[in-house]
């Protein structure tokens, strides 16, 4: 009994330590398993959390490569603009250039507008002075042969005086009429009074005496018929034995003096706009004025520069003979 008794306390004792020891271990493994199941859920959240974050990087990922690409069309239009840049800073050099030139020429066309200028002035001084010598003149011509004897036609805008062919020479023929020669040795004394007047005389460059024919026949005939008519007019006022001007005024003539023959090259019209063929047989006694040409011809330059009809009117009206 005692035995029995001995061996049922070894199996209470080992019973109760192996109930404990089954406890602790059962304790163990639910804190194994509580903690392998938070560690598990920490897991998942970590994993969810960096699913979560490797969708923001690659979410910014995209949006850095956006940025990317924006720089990139940035710099390459930051890159054509400083080419742009580039080129117009030359463009603009080149401009400044071009800029400087045209200041150096405006720069020299000044002092030549100034230098022109001068000229101008002093050309316009001397065609006022033309015109007022030319003016005078004319206003003594007609004073002296309107109201005269003589059938002359003084030309209120050039003083040419016209007197008809047939005064002085039959129907083609060159040779003086004893009335020419009378006619002509009445009108040069007076003619010449004027030109050679101490208020003229030194003005006055060249007296032409100019042949003309009608438009009848060969040209070249009445060219040498005009020449012909124009020479013995003059040959017979300039002769060695012409007694028509006084010795003084024949030496000055002589200077002055020149004949042509302009056969048919400037008939005369009449009102219905036909040659007038009696009036176009004519001889005409046609003076220059020194400096006229000079600056009739300035004035033609200016005209055509300034398309001015007027300028080109009056020069007409001032040295058309």
């Amino acid at each position: 009994m005692k035995r029995r008794h001995k061996r049922d306390e070894e199996t209470t004792y080992w019973l109760s330590y192996s109930d404990m020891m089954a406890g602790l271990l059962l304790t163990f493994v639910l804190i194994i398993a509580f903690t392998m199941l938070h560690a598990q859920m920490q897991y998942d959240e970590k994993e969810t959390e960096l699913l979560g974050k490797e969708k923001e990087l690659v979410v910014q990922a995209d949006e850095l490569e956006e940025e990317r690409e924006i720089v990139a069309r940035q710099r390459t239009t930051l890159d054509e603009q400083a080419k742009m840049l580039n080129a117009q800073e030359e463009a603009l050099a080149e401009q400044g250039k071009k800029i400087a030139i045209q200041e150096e020429t405006l720069k020299e066309q000044h002092e030549l507008l100034d230098k022109l200028e001068a000229i101008m002035s002093e050309q316009q001084q001397k065609l006022d002075d033309i015109i007022g010598v030319r003016a005078d003149l004319v206003e003594d011509l007609r004073n002296e042969f309107d109201d005269s004897d003589l059938k002359v036609s003084v030309d209120e805008m050039t003083g040419g005086i016209t007197f008809d062919a047939s005064i002085l020479f039959d129907y083609n023929k060159a040779t003086l009429k004893p009335s020419g020669k009378k006619f002509l040795a009445d009108f040069l004394p007076r003619y010449a009074d004027i030109l050679l007047s101490p208020k003229y005389k030194n003005n006055i460059s060249e007296i032409l005496v100019e042949g003309h024919t009608d438009t009848e026949g060969d040209y070249i005939f009445n060219l040498e018929l005009s020449q012909k008519r124009a020479l013995a007019v003059a040959e017979y006022c300039l002769s060695d034995d012409s007694n028509i001007l006084s010795d003084s005024q024949l030496k000055d003539m002589r200077s002055l003096i020149s004949a042509t023959g302009r056969s048919y090259s400037k008939p005369v019209y009449d009102q219905n706009g036909e040659v007038d063929m009696e009036a176009s047989r004519r001889v005409e006694f046609l003076f220059q004025l020194k400096d006229e040409e000079m600056v009739r011809e300035m004035i033609d330059i200016l005209s055509e520069e300034s398309g001015s009809g007027s300028t080109e009117d009056s020069t007409d009206d001032v040295v058309e003979e």
